[in-house]
């Protein structure tokens, strides 16, 4: 099985029930991911100006071409598309359907399951990082950083560092951030996801920003 199509898979089996913010009833059903609730927002960007503009900002981090995604749902209101930036790291998007623009971004990083998967165990005891997860980490700063350009790559890193603590084995953890909303999902040896999403905030909020 071939790691893109391992990606579509692990992506259509956490979404939306991994990101989807937990009930707060005990019993309740899973609650939709924000993204696909009605009216959730859309970054006024499609995928074609984000590549641009993120490969000019980052040009040792590039994002290849993405491809289309299956979505199990056809009725849904988005599609999906993923590229792969090595054999364990990879980024994908949610887009809406009709208008392109970009309603999640998001960086995956699967463990292989002989190679990385062992290190990753090795490292962790050691307290250290896999060069794949570093990588990994690397591409969730750079993503957080075209959102927040005032943050300089230092605290991109520290602040991605903070959320993947605070997230560490939650099936979803989200952290709001002005505009943006930063969502974790930890699925452990399985792998892990960081994506950015953007927030509609409310005549309060938008008066007190």
């Amino acid at each position: 099985m071939s790691r893109i199509t391992l990606l579509s898979l692990f992506l259509l089996a956490c979404q939306p029930a991994a990101f989807a913010a937990p009930s707060q009833a005990s019993g309740e059903a899973p609650q939709p991911a924000p993204y696909l609730r009605p009216g959730a927002p859309t970054f006024d960007l499609t995928l074609v100006n984000f590549r641009a503009h993120y490969n000019q900002a980052f040009p040792s981090l590039p994002l290849e071409e993405y491809r289309a995604i299956s979505v199990r749902d056809e009725n849904l209101p988005l599609t999906r598309a993923a590229t792969r930036i090595n054999a364990a790291v990879y980024s994908s998007v949610v887009l809406e359907k009709g208008t392109g623009k970009i309603k999640s971004l998001q960086i995956t990083y699967l463990p292989s399951e002989d190679g990385e998967r062992g290190k990753g165990k090795r490292g962790a005891r050691n307290g250290a990082e896999t060069p794949d997860r570093q990588l990994a980490i690397r591409y969730m700063a750079a993503l957080m950083q075209s959102f927040s350009p005032t943050l300089s790559p230092q605290q991109s890193l520290e602040k991605v560092a903070e959320l993947l603590s605070r997230g560490r084995s939650q099936p979803y953890y989200s952290q709001q951030d002005g505009s943006l909303r930063y969502v974790v999902s930890d699925s452990g040896e399985k792998g892990i996801t960081f994506a950015v999403e953007p927030i509609k905030l409310s005549l309060s909020e938008d008066a007190g920003s």
